[in-house]
């Protein structure tokens, strides 16, 4: 398409879970739901257009090592958005990867800073490693240097204890959030077991991420504080081989990770049903590949949640709860276009017709 030229998209636009239209218009990189005066131009696609999807966990310029080049970068960017998601919260990053902001061709990028975990307690090569004494100013580092958003790491496996335990005591974690609100900064966690969440969210977390230990007795804190939880679900997929590889040496943490895959579909939907904020997000970019955000989406459908909801998780919610628009009228046009209607089979998700971003058609 040139600078000038006008895209017609025709067919159903799904601009909100009750709003479908049956066309809109792009002009100058940006949605019009009304049509352009003396309009010459004009690419029309055809199909069922949703807002571009969203990746509410996902790691670019990250790998199962720690940070990687920009080319791989790129490429885990690139995709991303063949596969659909044109904006991405990404929850923890080692790398620089604010380049990627002036490439009108990759996807948005809302960025959590660096991981902030406790000494020896993560994924080597990933975390700024600390203690209890320094987070609050690491959380004031990260929170100045993402994009709204600090990503803190709220359990992992105490070797000496051999099983998940929290990584910060109550008090620490209490201030480092306050210090993160104050700057304007909301606060996610890695958590995978029971123990750390109460602290957490009596302390003002935003989110949880991954949420596999939240029990029938944390539910309705939650609920009542409004902390979202990012599921995750083909990442706690791979719970089973994890705990396979460390039966030897840590059985208690192997046991505890199978319950807490065996239990990963009833914790998501008692948390949907409860009306705590569920969005996707698929942990790529660690050992995960990038664009899964399909897959996501059919596991929180085989967890309970109605499909509709689940689209919600993934654009016009999902959008939303990141601050960014979808098919307003002046939004920059970021979309997706399927041959069918994903509401009937979010398994659509996974074969784009077209996707466009920033107003151009990429793919």
């Amino acid at each position: 398409m040139s600078d000038g030229a006008v895209l017609h998209v025709k067919g159903r636009v799904l601009a909100g879970p009750d709003d479908v239209r049956d066309e809109l218009w792009v002009v100058g990189g940006r949605i019009s739901h009304d049509r352009p005066a003396g309009a010459r131009d004009v690419r029309t696609v055809t199909g069922w257009a949703l807002p571009g999807l969203v990746d509410a966990h996902c790691h670019v310029g990250l790998d199962a090592h720690g940070p990687v080049d920009a080319e791989t970068a790129e490429k885990q960017a690139l995709t991303d958005r063949d596969t659909g998601t044109l904006l991405i919260r990404d929850a923890g990053s080692p790398s620089d990867t604010r380049w990627i902001d002036d490439r009108a061709d990759l996807p948005k990028i809302i960025r959590a800073g660096r991981h902030i975990a406790r000494t020896r307690r993560y994924i080597r090569n990933y975390a700024w490693e600390i203690e209890p004494d320094d987070l609050v100013a690491y959380v004031a580092q990260e929170a100045r240097r993402g994009d709204g958003w600090v990503k803190l790491v709220g359990d992992w496996i105490d070797r000496d204890l051999g099983d998940l335990a929290p990584c910060w005591p109550r008090e620490a974690v209490a201030a480092a959030i306050a210090e993160a609100h104050r700057l304007g900064a909301r606060v996610t966690a890695h958590c995978f077991a029971e123990s750390s969440l109460r602290d957490l969210v009596e302390a003002g977390i935003d989110c949880v991420e991954h949420a596999t230990g939240l029990s029938e007795d944390l539910i309705p804190l939650f609920a009542e504080r409004g902390v979202a939880i990012v599921p995750t679900l083909v990442n706690i997929a791979t719970f089973p081989k994890l705990a396979e590889g460390g039966e030897t040496k840590f059985p208690r943490w192997s046991a505890h990770m199978r319950r807490l895959h065996e239990r990963r579909y009833d914790t998501v939907r008692g948390a949907y049903d409860a009306g705590i904020p569920v969005y996707v997000g698929t942990d790529a970019g660690g050992s995960l590949a990038h664009g899964l955000v399909a897959e996501e989406v059919a596991e929180l459908v085989a967890a309970g949640i109605p499909p509709l909801a689940a689209l919600s998780a993934t654009t016009w919610g999902a959008r939303a709860w990141l601050g960014r628009p979808g098919l307003e009228e002046g939004a920059p046009a970021d979309l997706v276009v399927y041959e069918a209607d994903p509401r009937a089979d979010v398994r659509v998700l996974a074969a784009p017709r077209r996707v466009v971003l920033n107003g151009r058609v990429v793919g």
